[in-house]
């Protein structure tokens, strides 16, 4: 018995292919359609080819966006990969208080990025905190500039990522524990093996692709990194803002009345196909290798002469 018309499914899906339209594949054509303009606003444009593209090698503010970006991927993957590895591993105890660490540790995880980045700056203030702190200890006799000071902004900015990173790949890697199996860890317990060699040979494999997604995660956002460093630098993007991320220069280049949306657009393209890059790879690691370890596994066909 026919219960709904055959349009129904469609009036169910429309809604949100109608949002997924207009507010996600429209805005990224008219991106890509801007790029090869020299478009500003409320004024008229003219196509100028693949001017933007080129203007990209020799433009120093987006060479130095991106070592910024290299450099918070290099230091924000590694620690955001093995660190919240280590604490999931010690709250998946069954211990009494446990839930009150695993709360301390994802709290950071809820907090407001504003609100944390301005007390972050707060407490690595020339008079903050830190500098209060390593005077008592004897440590330094003059405070230390970190927010004027080009790699001590972007080390307190990479600092602040990883501490809120932290609870949230935690709790990625407590469920993919949760489904490793229980007798592996007996079998090698009662070998005798240690708790590192435990957790070499066991806890690793078990999750090996919650690692690899936490660090495509990892490294699609420390690429698009904003909020810390623009709260951290005032918005100003550090010292002759050579601490400015991809994201902070398309928003400085763009704003405004004379902002150019034309090159603007030609960063938004470039930073798309950055953080494309990751994804993919983790696609090819994930299913990739299997399917052509897979596909040199069949057999092949042998080919019978008459």
């Amino acid at each position: 018995m026919k219960t709904h018309k055959w349009f129904t499914p469609y009036l169910l899906v429309g809604p949100a292919a109608l949002w997924v339209v207009v507010f996600s594949l429209w805005p990224f054509l008219n991106t890509v359609v801007l790029s090869f303009t020299n478009a500003k606003p409320l004024r008229a444009y003219k196509f100028v080819g693949l001017q933007n593209y080129l203007e990209l090698f020799h433009d120093p503010h987006f060479g130095a966006a991106i070592l910024v970006s290299i450099v918070y991927v290099l230091v924000c993957v590694p620690l955001l990969t093995i660190l919240p590895l280590l604490l999931a591993v010690l709250v998946r105890k069954k211990i009494p208080g446990i839930g009150f660490f695993r709360t301390s540790y994802y709290f950071p995880v809820v907090a407001s990025v504003v609100v944390v980045g301005i007390i972050w700056a707060w407490m690595f203030n020339s008079r903050g905190i830190v500098n209060e702190a390593l005077k008592m200890a004897g440590l330094i006799d003059q405070p230390i500039n970190f927010m004027i000071d080009r790699w001590k902004l972007l080390a307190c900015a990479i600092l602040l990522t990883v501490w809120k990173g932290l609870g949230y790949y935690m709790v990625v890697y407590l469920a993919a524990l949760a489904n490793a199996s229980k007798d592996v860890y007996e079998a090698a317990t009662l070998d005798g093996a240690g708790w590192w060699h435990r957790f070499r040979s066991v806890t690793i494999p078990a999750v090996r692709g919650a690692m690899l997604l936490v660090s495509a995660l990892v490294c699609v956002s420390a690429i698009r990194v904003f909020s810390e460093l623009y709260i951290l630098s005032n918005g100003t993007g550090g010292p002759g803002g050579k601490d400015q991320s991809i994201v902070m220069l398309i928003q400085r280049t763009g704003s405004g009345l004379n902002g150019n949306l034309g090159y603007a657009s030609a960063l938004s393209i470039a930073l798309f196909f950055l953080t494309v890059g990751p994804l993919l790879l983790v696609a090819y690691l994930n299913y990739g290798k299997d399917a052509l370890k897979n596909s040199k596994k069949r057999p092949k066909a042998k080919v019978q002469s008459k």
